[in-house]
């Protein structure tokens, strides 16, 4: 494990505090939004961003790229999406006589792939390998993506009419899913103001450069997880399981059915499948991230509640009892872990 001193700690917290400060001059409010992004671009993991029309998805995207000074790229997914127009294709070249590679716009630091929901599965499959791989295949050569590379997406929850359910492997790979909610008046009130202020934005200095965000991602992984935490992590996780599904998991096996023991059918018959694995790695590295961003060098119970909504809530399959009886993942989260005793 590597350890750090409060130094480096309250170095990484005033880089954070830095970053909010430059994106507020374009984002107003939506905290829980911008430091989600900037928690899975520390963390090297992807982001679902999902919010009805208006809410600055896009603006808060390409506003942090531009604080980052990262090559950025926007996709605009539609159903006439072709693979090709995201990975890129193979193009004759007459004069030299053969084929040369042609890239798409995939090919860039920070990538934004608006209403990602509207394209469909050949283009879908195309960004998972992007994604997993950090790679893209052209005709028969594989060529890698640059580093550091970072896919945010967004989705529309009310337009349903020309969309394709996103595949729960692509879901599954996105770090967190982000719910962006209206800002409050006072909030919308400053929105007000900045836009008949400007039209054209403030500029935004780059303050997170590729020096910083290596010192931050170095501060993150020196932040402590006891033993204690570790199975917190994994009881939460375990707990969002069936027991119906989770025969063969051995193992702290009393917080996962502690749920199940409430009277009646219980939280379960709300869930058809539980997180997976990489559900219990997110929540380890977005645990350590609230704690850095907290100036703390120790995750605590409060930083694994917190991570765990926008680390869970994509990963929960729900059944059509829930969406009969109107319940979300985030209520089912929170049930879940009032259930998960706390070390």
């Amino acid at each position: 494990m590597i350890l750090m001193d409060q130094d480096l700690v309250d170095q990484a917290a005033e880089i954070a505090g830095s970053c909010r400060a430059e994106l507020a001059k374009r984002v107003i409010g939506q905290r829980e939004m911008i430091d989600g992004l900037l928690a899975a671009l520390v963390a090297g993991g992807h982001i679902l961003l999902e919010g009805v029309p208006g809410l600055a998805k896009t603006l808060a995207v390409k506003s942090l790229a531009e604080i980052t000074g990262l090559l950025f790229k926007r996709i605009q997914f539609t159903p006439d999406l072709l693979p090709a127009d995201l990975t890129g294709t193979m193009i004759w070249e007459q004069a030299a006589g053969a084929f040369s590679v042609r890239r798409g716009p995939v090919f860039a630091n920070v990538v934004l792939a608006d209403e990602i929901n509207r394209a469909p599965a050949k283009v879908q499959s195309a960004l998972l390998e992007a994604m997993e791989e950090k790679q893209v295949t052209i005709g028969e050569q594989s060529y890698p993506l640059p580093d550091p590379f970072f896919v945010l997406a967004t989705e529309n929850p009310i337009e349903h009419e020309g969309t394709y359910a996103l595949p729960e492997a692509e879901l599954d790979r996105f770090l967190l899913k982000l719910l962006v909610s209206y800002p409050s008046p006072e909030e919308e009130m400053g929105i007000l103001r900045q836009a008949g202020l400007s039209r054209g934005g403030s500029s935004l200095m780059p303050v997170l450069n590729r020096e910083t965000l290596a010192l931050l991602r170095s501060a993150a992984e020196g932040v402590r997880v006891d033993q204690g935490m570790e199975r917190y992590m994994v009881s939460a996780v375990t707990a969002t399981r069936p027991p119906s599904r989770q025969a063969q998991v051995r193992g702290y096996s009393g917080s996962a059915q502690a749920p199940h023991t409430g009277g009646g059918e219980g939280i379960y018959r709300y869930i058809s499948f539980g997180a997976s694995p990489r559900g219990t790695i997110a929540l380890h590295r977005v645990s350590r991230m609230m704690a850095l961003f907290a100036g703390r060098s120790y995750v605590t119970p409060d930083d694994v509640k917190a991570a765990a909504y926008p680390a869970l809530r994509h990963r929960i399959v729900l059944s059509y009892e829930a969406e009969a009886d109107g319940m979300d993942a985030d209520t089912v989260i929170s049930r879940l872990l009032a259930f998960v005793p706390i070390p």
